[in-house]
């Protein structure tokens, strides 16, 4: 279990070819890469991506996206923009191939009324993102988000139902108190198939903060995660409203290092 850092963190003042450098020049050995528009999906840009990272020994434990483009058009009823935004999904797959990632951070369909929902159809775009994505040699990792049906306890039990390929998860702290569901109840949901870790924190005043800054019970949690076999890397994700100085996210690695 390695402590990583998300290039989200500079959004959007840093572009995203320069913030592995910068990673690395802070001390950290894996990241989350969040591509940050449809120029940034392409081949040509990730084999720049993939140079820079060789060039500085960093790993990619993850790939995010300009999701909001997308992701929620996936669940579309009309089959024709799902087809369209199937290209952009696999193309983010590629480039988490390209770029030797281990999952994909996925947000999905937005937050709508569950009794609503065309729950076949659900399933059969999962079955369909699960199968490209493993073609690719990665896992689909679904998050916790609170503006989408992931934030839904009673939806994450249902998309198990019919899936034909495994489905993953990452699990983000800022977002489950957003939601307003405790972090185990998530957690237990996501069990053993939990790959990616988000971490953060929060006071009754901030939606987020810098891990250790606020009143969240990380060592709980830790502790929860590894009595579940967690084996995966732990992503500092925080807002670039949450520090003033790279120092911080220094120090927000060092107050870490004590729960793993």
């Amino acid at each position: 279990m390695e402590i990583g850092l998300s290039s989200a963190v500079f959004y959007p003042k840093v572009e995203t070819e320069h913030s592995i450098e910068l990673i690395s020049s802070l001390g950290f050995s894996c990241a989350e890469i969040f591509l940050n528009s449809p120029m940034e999906f392409e081949e040509d840009f990730i084999r720049l991506l993939r140079d820079k990272k060789d060039k500085y020994n960093l790993e990619i434990n993850s790939v995010h996206s300009f999701s909001s483009l997308y992701e929620p058009y996936l669940f579309d009823s009309y089959k024709r923009r799902r087809d369209d935004m199937l290209k952009y999904f696999t193309k983010v797959c590629v480039a988490a191939k390209l770029l030797g990632a281990r999952c994909y951070t996925f947000h999905g369909m937005r937050l709508n009324n569950i009794e609503a929902i065309d729950f076949k159809l659900i399933h059969d775009v999962y079955n369909t993102l699960t199968y490209i994505a493993g073609e690719n040699g990665i896992k689909l990792a679904q998050e916790n988000v609170s503006w989408c049906m992931s934030s839904n306890i009673e939806y994450l039990n249902r998309i198990e139902e019919n899936i034909n390929y495994p489905l993953y998860y990452t699990f983000d702290i800022k977002q489950s108190y957003k939601a307003g569901i405790k972090p185990f109840e998530y957690l237990d949901i996501m069990g053993n198939k939990l790959i990616n870790f988000h971490v953060n924190d929060r006071d009754d005043k901030h939606v987020c903060l810098m891990p250790g800054q606020g009143n969240v019970d990380l060592k709980a949690i830790f502790n929860k995660i590894k009595a579940q076999n967690y084996l995966g890397n732990v992503i500092i994700e925080v807002y670039g409203n949450n520090y003033k100085t790279y120092s911080e996210l220094q120090d927000a690695k060092k107050f870490l290092s004590k729960f793993i």
